[in-house]
């Protein structure tokens, strides 16, 4: 199909530019920039399968962090050894 559209002198300009050192036509270089702009611009392919995780039964409450279990009797020992002292 042939059109004409007008391009601000500094596009003009990269696409003559990459024409030449490509040496390749203004037509392709334009025609392959649209091409990767307007690909860009689709939606992404959507997955076959969501994303799931799998679900676990804990002993511990939601929020409690068991490799922090080991600071916190650290803590109650400093406690009760400030306590004793009194």
């Amino acid at each position: 199909m042939r059109t004409t559209i007008a391009l601000d002198d500094d596009l003009a300009e990269k696409i003559q530019d990459i024409a030449h050192k490509r040496r390749v036509s203004f037509r392709k270089v334009v025609n392959e920039t649209l091409r990767r702009g307007l690909s860009s611009q689709a939606p992404s392919v959507m997955r076959s399968e969501p994303f799931r995780t799998e679900v676990f039964d804990s002993a511990f409450r939601p929020g409690i962090d068991p490799l922090r279990l080991n600071q916190l009797v650290d803590e109650l020992e400093l406690e009760r050894g400030s306590t004793r002292g009194r």
